[in-house]
Order: C-alpha cells, then structure tokens, then sequence
C-alpha cells in the first residue's frame, strides 16, 4: 500500500502513487477509517477489495469489459465504479475527494512530537478484535514511517474482543516472525494488551509475558469499582516486572459507537508515582472516542515524572494516522518529548522494557 508521497513521519500518510483497482479499494477504506467513518461503509470497500484479491488472474479486465463487476459478491455499484476507473488508469473520483478532503493531519498540533515518534506502541489485528489481518496492520505501519509497531492483541479474559488464549498468542508469534522476514528492516514487535484482573494480577501466563517485547496493561472490567480498591489494583500492575505501559487510565469513552463511559476513580498521585518508581509509562491514548488521561490527569502525570506513551490503540489500517489526536495533547499539556518511549529507537526501547539481548 502506497500511502504517501510526502514526509510521512509528519502524520499526513496521504497521496496515493498509483491507480491499481486493488490498491484503490484498499487506499479508501484506510482513508475512511482515518476520517472515522461509519463502520458499514469501511466494510463495503473492505469486502470488495477481499473479493478483488481472490479473483484469478485476468478475471478482473474480463469483468470490467463485460460489465459484470456486480455480479461478484460483496462488490456493488459504487466499489464497481471505484474498480473499472481505476483499471482504465484513472484515479477514481470518490478516492480523490476523499484524498482531497484528507489534506493535513487529523488534528491540529504536536507535529513535533509526532516526527519525533518512531513507532506505536498499541495496535489490534483480526486475531482478536480487530478489522485487519497483522500483515495489513504492520504494513501500513512501516508506510506511515514507523520503524516498528507492536501488536498488542487481547488476553483471554475478555472473551467479547476474541482474547488469545496461551496457545492461540503462541501460535501469532510466529506469524510475527514471518512478517518480520518479509518487511524488514521494519520490526513488528511482539507484545499484548493484558487484562488487569481484579486483583491487580495480569491474565496470562508469566512465562508468556516474559517473552514478548512489550506489554501494555488495561483495565477492562469492573471500572466502577471503589476509588481505594481500583487503585490498589492499579498499582499491583503497575508492580508487575512485566508490565511496561499502562493502558488509557480511567478507561472513559466521551462519544463514539459504544456511547459514553465516566472515568473510573483513583487516585492518580498514589498511581502515577507507582509508575514514576516502577519506570512504567502511562499511555497517551490516541483513540478519539477515549482521549485517555484526560487533560487534567495528563498534566498531574507530567508533573509526577512518568514517561509516556503515544498509542493509536488502532483496530484498524487507517486508524493507525491517529497519534497526532495523542501528539496535539502531549504537547497542550507540557509532555516532554525525551520522556515519551516511542520516541527510542527499536533496540533501546527494548532494553528500556527488560527484552533487550
């Protein structure tokens, strides 16, 4: 996928290259699910670029001569239209005016940060709860200009994202190791995104944790519990040698598809001094339904010393353009550029985590 022309470090990852039906198909869903569009419409051109990748070779010039694009399933009027400019070599005009309406980064501020940054720290493939395969995942991330990306799929605990159960996470580490082989000098990290249990236990196997490069630690369950209990359970994890980053805070959601969520209660000096003394940075959550910490706690973290992270929590290609929502806060609320994680180079942020040699 070619997804720009330009510095793409800078946040745009915009201006396609080339007029492939494929590319194209491909090209528009990531460009709506940049622009947060509803997800019946991602899914259309999403399918259609599936049925174009499976069709034989010279299936799709017979079908746009013939006129018969619609007759394959998952492709209609608008993702046929989209299909038959392209393979005359032309953009097709619904991907122009979305690239035409995507000029610039999602948010306003932070580019510094965001050039700064060499990788994301928090990202979802299909293997749990997310839209795409790791291969699309990782290859849009290296096309965006990262350096690497860490694959932060769920624990088992929450069975309604498709956690990994201990097998299942073994079994993706070595899918990990053959997208590695092919996409180097880029590096897709291996990592998850634990439950923190009750109990401020993380659900998956010690000997599973230790060996992956990364893993960021959320609450996901019981987020209304009392402010003295959550923060013991905060800090527990927080305690945990492999613990590295601790996932969007309060877990709020302040709109989205899933309605709006209050922030869970505790107590963010006894949490973000855990972090501080532990070296576990607290992440800057990119997602635009949960903007995590808030203002007022992000600025509480700064002034407690902690790193940070600035994730995209994406769960999809295009969502992988978000940072600069995480970019714009760090930088209203003084977040130092050395004290964010994802600011290291591969091999240092893997020994800043315990992984390294």
């Amino acid at each position: 996928m070619l997804l720009s022309s330009t510095d793409n470090r800078s946040g745009y990852g915009l201006g396609m290259a080339a007029t492939d039906p494929l590319e194209a198909l491909r090209r528009i869903t990531f460009l709506l699910e940049r622009s947060q569009q509803p997800t019946y419409r991602v899914k259309a051109f999403r399918t259609a670029a599936a049925t174009l990748a499976a069709l034989p070779p010279g299936d799709l010039d017979e079908r746009c001569a013939a006129g018969t694009l619609t007759e394959l399933p998952g492709i209609g009027k608008v993702t046929a239209g989209v299909v038959e400019e392209a393979a005359g070599g032309a953009v097709p005009a619904y991907l122009q005016r979305l690239e035409d309406e995507a000029r610039g980064p999602v948010a306003e501020g932070g580019a510094e940060i965001r050039a700064a940054l060499r990788g994301d720290l928090h990202t979802h493939s299909d293997w749990s709860d997310g839209g795409s395969p790791i291969h699309e995942m990782a290859e849009t991330a290296r096309d965006l200009g990262h350096e690497y990306v860490v694959l932060t799929d769920h624990s088992p605990r929450l069975t309604v994202a498709r956690g990994l159960s201990p097998d299942r996470l073994r079994q993706q580490l070595d899918v990990v190791a053959e997208v590695n082989a092919a996409l180097a000098p880029f590096r897709l990290l291996t990592g998850i995104e634990v439950d923190i249990n009750e109990d401020g236990s993380l659900d998956q196997e010690d000997e599973l944790l230790a060996g992956l490069d990364l893993v960021v630690a959320s609450v996901h369950s019981k987020l209304r519990m009392d402010r003295d209990a959550m923060t013991r359970r905060m800090v527990t994890a927080i305690a945990n040698p492999h613990t590295d980053v601790l996932g969007h805070c309060t877990g709020r959601l302040v709109t989205g598809g899933r309605g709006t969520r209050p922030e869970s209660q505790f107590d963010p000096e006894i949490v973000f001094e855990a972090c501080r003394s532990f070296d576990v940075a607290v992440e800057i959550n990119s997602r635009p339904e949960r903007l995590d910490p808030p203002r007022r706690l992000l600025r509480q973290a700064v002034d407690a010393g902690v790193r940070f992270s600035i994730d995209t929590d994406a769960h999809a290609p295009g969502q992988l353009d978000w940072q600069p929502y995480g970019c714009a806060r760090a930088e209203e609320c003084g977040v130092p550029v050395d004290c964010i994680v994802n600011t290291m180079p591969a091999d240092e942020l893997l020994a800043w985590a315990g992984r390294a040699g």
